[in-house]
């Protein structure tokens, strides 16, 4: 018999899933010679948190590239077309739900005009987003709602 208990909790492993990457997984993804070139950089940069985006050279961080232009364009649209529905959705619920209260609150104060400059922060946060994101979904197997 074994000295495990069947009622012990599980132990977790401790190794970031990020740092199990490699670059010959990202050479081996059925992408765009471009997206392979993002997903190289992020790797370089530490994974989706990116810890070492600061010591990159410049080179390094224009291939990562931060703002994906089609992103902001189509917003969730863009994250669907990507097979990343979970997110489109929840990015989408949260940012309007804050850009709406948002909205509302500087519509009392007074600032209407730039209340309804909020949906192009809306837009950004998908821009910035979805480089990472889509790195996740390839490469982490992580499509989750956030």
């Amino acid at each position: 018999m074994t000295d495990a208990s069947p009622y012990q909790s599980p132990q977790s492993s401790l190794t970031d899933p990020a740092s199990t990457v490699s670059l010959e997984q990202i050479e081996a993804l059925a992408v765009s010679a471009r997206w392979k070139k993002r997903f190289r950089g992020i790797h370089l940069a530490g994974g989706p948190k990116m810890p070492h985006f600061k010591q990159l050279t410049f080179a390094q961080r224009w291939q990562i590239g931060t703002f994906n232009v089609l992103a902001f364009l189509f917003g969730p649209f863009y994250y669907l077309a990507k097979g990343m529905w979970r997110k489109a959705l929840s990015l989408f619920v949260v940012c309007v739900s804050i850009a709406f209260a948002g909205s509302l609150l500087l519509d009392y104060l007074g600032y209407a005009q730039l209340g309804r400059a909020l949906g192009y922060g809306v837009a950004a946060v998908f821009a910035v987003r979805a480089n990472i994101d889509y790195y996740k979904k390839c490469l982490l197997n992580d499509n989750g709602w956030w």
